[in-house]
């Protein structure tokens, strides 16, 4: 394990994922996908509390108006991170019962983004798709088997996306205007060894920095060369996911997984399903956007 990066909390996680700093609270959330719960721990007082969505929760993102969005198994929703009322949206894949969202974030310009796997990873049985701020949803890229990391650069013009069992990275043209995807290409590609890549996020110099599933580390990468800059070892298998957080962005969070695992392999992993942090990490990342719905389209 890199020496500087530690457990945050006792909580463990069966499948730890979605990392999301809130700049007004100081706290990170991140959540089990399959218990459906929203954790959230404040660093400077050590205090915890969690929300439970009552079925399984692929992602979550800030709205302008202080709301989480969400993209729960029953669609898309708001959520009230104060008392965890659910006001439901729409559900884009109702006819796609053993269908879940996985993972999911907010463009530059404040739309909603997050995609599908299905329960048994059946390939390409997911899909990628779009909400605009007026609640309208776009199916983005079709046919996908694990929908994973999304990340944009700064200028808005670049969009950076994973599925998983590609073991790949590929960036698309991004329109910030329209959010339309144009020219796809593979820029970094994991090795056999490496595991496979899974959820995502960007630094402030725009490299982008992977967790490993099955890999045992988060690593840094230059979009541009394709070429791994860093490698941080974690004590656990399954990696799931990173952000920045803290004060100025310089906190590295990291959540993990303890699905699947035997007995023996959790007692050789104690901090599987665990939050992780590396804590002034030497590198800066930029604030996650938020979802911006249209006022009249939602109610209070």
């Amino acid at each position: 394990m890199h020496r500087a990066i530690q457990p945050v909390t006792s909580h463990r996680s069966e499948l730890g994922e979605g990392p999301l700093w809130s700049p007004d609270n100081q706290s990170i959330l991140w959540l089990d996908i399959i218990k459906g719960i929203i954790h959230e721990y404040y660093p400077e007082s050590g205090t915890y509390r969690n929300l439970e969505a009552g079925e399984m929760i692929g992602a979550i993102a800030w709205c302008a108006n202080g709301k989480l969005i969400a993209a729960l198994q029953s669609g898309f929703a708001f959520i009230d991170r104060e008392n965890g009322k659910i006001q439901r949206i729409t559900d884009p894949e109702s006819h796609l019962t053993n269908n879940r969202f996985n993972d999911g974030k907010c463009d530059p310009a404040g739309r909603f983004w997050a995609g599908t796997m299905h329960l048994e990873e059946r390939p390409h049985a997911g899909n990628l798709y779009r909400m605009d701020p007026d609640l309208s949803v776009h199916l983005m890229i079709p046919k996908v088997s694990v929908s994973n990391g999304l990340a944009w650069h700064a200028d808005g013009r670049k969009f950076y996306y994973i599925d998983s069992p590609t073991r790949l990275v590929k960036a698309f043209d991004f329109n910030p205007e329209t959010g339309d995807l144009s020219n796809p290409k593979d820029i970094i590609h994991f090795r056999e060894t490496e595991g496979f890549p899974d959820g995502m996020t960007i630094d402030a110099e725009n490299k982008l920095w992977i967790a490993h599933w099955g890999g045992w580390q988060v690593s840094r990468w230059d979009p541009e060369t394709g070429k791994k800059l860093l490698q941080i070892d974690l004590p656990v298998e399954k990696v799931t996911s990173c952000v920045f957080g803290g004060a100025e962005l310089k906190d590295l969070y990291v959540t993990t997984a303890s699905i699947g695992l035997k007995d023996s392999e959790l007692n050789h992993q104690p901090f599987a399903g665990h939050l992780f942090v590396w804590p002034n990490c030497g590198f800066q990342g930029r604030a996650a956007s938020v979802f911006r719905p249209e006022f009249s389209k939602q109610s209070s």
